[in-house]
């Protein structure tokens, strides 16, 4: 697995949780040049934009529905992506996705993204 995404689980609405995305072998180069992006997909629906950011780190994008409450960023070091979610709700309920843009911009289309991670689930109970 070229993306791999962690830190998913069971918290409580108003919790936090920070998932990271690591990028491995091949992949490295690719992520370290390119824009990134979190997307989620919940049961019965289609997968939506969350967050983006650009190569650099400079621009960075995010949903209305989670402005305010997560944060993406990115180690470059570290070769990993992040998404701090604080303030949870249980609409937030979703599997959780990583991707590598083609380009170096922040974008919100997921046709502008052509590697995925396997997706970590994140459950926000009432």
């Amino acid at each position: 697995v070229q993306l791999q995404a962690s830190g998913g689980g069971l918290v409580q609405a108003g919790d936090s949780l920070r998932l990271s995305c690591a990028a491995a072998g091949r992949f490295v180069r690719t992520t370290s040049n390119n824009g990134m992006g979190w997307f989620r997909q919940a049961p019965g629906e289609e997968r939506e934009f969350v967050a983006s950011i650009s190569w650099r780190g400079g621009s960075t994008y995010y949903s209305d529905s989670v402005r305010g409450r997560f944060t993406i960023s990115r180690d470059y070091s570290a070769n990993t992506l992040y998404l701090q979610m604080n303030s949870l709700k249980t609409e937030d309920t979703a599997v959780y996705y990583c991707a590598a843009a083609r380009g170096a911009s922040a974008s919100s289309r997921p046709a502008d993204y052509n590697y995925w991670g396997q997706g970590t689930l994140v459950t926000v109970s009432s």
